[in-house]
């Protein structure tokens, strides 16, 4: 298998969305009047939760109407919460059971008429130049290696003037993970990158650097709020990492912790 075949492969769970149902069904949530805060634990699949995902939009200028691209989509929380912000989304990933899944709960929600999802590679987006107004990457590029080919396919599907806004962990002083992650069970599909990489990439891509900001304190507060005490949660992110949950997000929070890596915001603007 390739890099993707891996990193796809290593997200299918195999029933997710049965046990997502299950889990909500479990938790007393009625499927016919499902809200996006029912599905809040399980949408939030990346550091700071919605509280992240809010402050990144901060920065992107929405308007009603807009056609977001979210990349690296997973189960499509985010691409749900830019809906209700009056924009249109269209989520792509690699992993075609995340695709199914974000389509299913996105039904649930009444939402499939702002938001649509497509299983393809971020390196070969299937749309025509400058169809998207903005686009997003939250918690992505960690299983990415070509950061550059990724930027220009998304400098590409911008209109010029588009906002790209990111949040990914990266090295502030490069050490080595422990694995498993929440990205990856080992190094052969971990390609975290530094700030400095990051803004190359972009800036070879076209991009004009507009916003960084480092979030290591607002991420181990975060942590330190939401890690596991005892049992998970019926419904939460372990649904969607498998057993071996606990140990991913302690692995993450130690490395954030020391110093090493931490998550970090970089908004950028297509020439």
């Amino acid at each position: 298998m390739n890099v993707e075949e891996q990193v796809a492969s290593y997200y299918t769970r195999g029933g997710l969305e049965e046990k997502i149902l299950a889990a909500l069904v479990s938790a007393g949530k009625n499927l016919e009047q499902l809200s996006t805060h029912d599905l809040a634990l399980l949408d939030n699949f990346h550091v700071g939760g919605q509280e992240s995902t809010e402050a990144l939009a901060g920065f992107m200028e929405l308007r009603a109407g807009m056609h977001l691209l979210d990349v690296g989509c997973g189960v499509g929380g985010p691409a749900r919460y830019f809906s209700k912000r009056g924009c249109r989304v269209t989520g792509i990933d690699l992993t075609e059971e995340f695709v199914r899944v974000a389509q299913s709960l996105t039904r649930l929600l009444k939402l499939d008429g702002r938001v649509q999802f497509r299983q393809c590679s971020a390196l070969e987006l299937p749309f025509h130049a400058a169809t998207f107004d903005g686009a997003y990457m939250i918690h992505v590029g960690m299983n990415i290696e070509d950061k550059v080919g990724v930027f220009r396919e998304v400098a590409r599907v911008l209109k010029s003037g588009g906002h790209f806004a990111i949040f990914d962990i990266m090295w502030k002083e490069k050490g080595a993970f422990d694995f498993p992650l929440p990205w990856a069970l080992t190094p052969e599909t971990s390609f975290v990158g530094s700030a400095e990489d990051y803004r190359h990439a972009l800036e070879a891509a076209g991009f004009r650097i507009d916003h960084q900001r480092e979030r290591r304190q607002f991420a181990l507060d975060f942590m330190q709020k939401t890690m596991p005490r005892g049992s998970s949660p019926v419904l939460g992110v372990h649904l969607l990492m498998g057993e071996q949950a606990p140990i991913m997000l302690k692995n993450v929070m130690a490395t954030i912790a020391s110093g090493e890596a931490e998550p970090v915001e970089l908004v950028a603007t297509t020439r």
